[in-house]
């Protein structure tokens, strides 16, 4: 049995509405009405599908640790989606922004599977550690090479293929931007094997709010919360 599965997506974005139609298009997900609160929900097939972005005040200051790789057509599709070039040239894959200024990776496709989704890259001081640390959590298997860098985790039940943790080396300076959350049948199995606590349920959340091995922010649900 696993200690938590994957739950759902969230990003953060000083301008919800702009970003959530951004991510709307790109990942093909539905735009939902934006709360009162500026929260923007972005719907899909399944409830995993769901895609949160997040009021924030603060705007984008470093490379993100957190990024999300995607299938399309042509790397001009997400241009005109909203995206900026960042490296066009460097790797098999484009690099783009969002427009927010967030970094995110294009695979271009003769074929576009239906899920525009591909996998989530997390910089990382130890691949194989926290790669396996997660593999632990979510009942999985890491695949890749520590020596050559990176580690790939697939998601069991996730609309995405992997998380995948690549070697950088600057450390984590500032929150994530970008995290995923959990379900779990007790936080104790997650905060026993290597993550803390940053913040306990209140009156107003009912989620708690963990660190991974790393300090890789991620939220856990216990039953209905």
């Amino acid at each position: 049995m696993s200690a938590a599965t994957y739950k759902d997506l969230c990003i953060d974005a000083v301008d919800t509405l702009r970003l959530g139609r951004f991510w709307s298009e790109v990942l093909a997900r539905e735009l939902r009405e934006p709360r009162q609160d500026g929260l923007v929900q972005l719907t899909g097939p399944t409830e995993r599908h769901r895609v949160w972005i997040n009021p924030v005040p603060e705007p984008v200051s470093v490379k993100q640790r957190v990024h999300l790789d995607v299938h399309a057509a042509s790397v001009a599709d997400v241009l005109a989606a909203g995206a900026t070039p960042l490296d066009l040239e460097s790797f098999p894959w484009k690099v783009l922004r969002d427009p927010e200024g967030g970094e995110l990776c294009v695979f271009e496709r003769e074929v576009v599977p239906s899920e525009r989704l591909y996998e989530l890259g997390v910089d990382s001081a130890d691949p194989e550690r926290v790669g396996t640390w997660w593999a632990d959590v979510l009942g999985s298997h890491v695949e890749g090479d520590p020596g050559e860098g990176w580690v790939s985790v697939p998601v069991p039940g996730a609309p995405f293929e992997s998380l995948v943790f690549v070697r950088v080396p600057e450390p984590k300076t500032v929150k994530n931007r970008i995290h995923w959350d959990v379900d779990t049948p007790d936080v104790a199995l997650l905060a026993g094997d290597g993550a803390r606590v940053l913040r306990e349920p209140d009156d107003d959340t009912s989620w708690t709010v963990l660190a991974d091995p790393e300090g890789n922010e991620f939220c856990a649900f216990v039953g209905d919360s």
